[in-house]
């Protein structure tokens, strides 16, 4: 996924590091904060079937695993960003 932020320029990030990401309820424990999804468990060769703006904040994706209910803040994007 290739981002571009004022303060960091263009910044290309692996599509499995932005799933691996993902805070939904599925992924992180809503109430621990523990993670549940186990990287091993994506494949190294995940995609994006379908990516939606959500409001002005916000980036809905779905993935070729079949995993689609997490948000993407532009906050999380850009601090995943920084650590590329």
């Amino acid at each position: 996924m290739q981002l571009t932020w004022p303060d960091l320029g263009i910044v290309r990030l692996p599509m499995k590091t932005v799933r691996c990401a993902c805070t939904c309820a599925a992924c992180v424990h809503e109430f621990t904060g523990q993670r549940l999804l186990d990287p091993a468990a994506v494949p190294e060769d995940v995609t994006v079937s379908i990516m939606t703006l959500v409001g002005n904040y916000a980036l809905k994706i779905a993935w070729s695993d079949g995993h689609d209910t997490g948000l993407y803040t532009w906050d999380k994007l850009h601090a995943l960003s920084g650590q590329a």
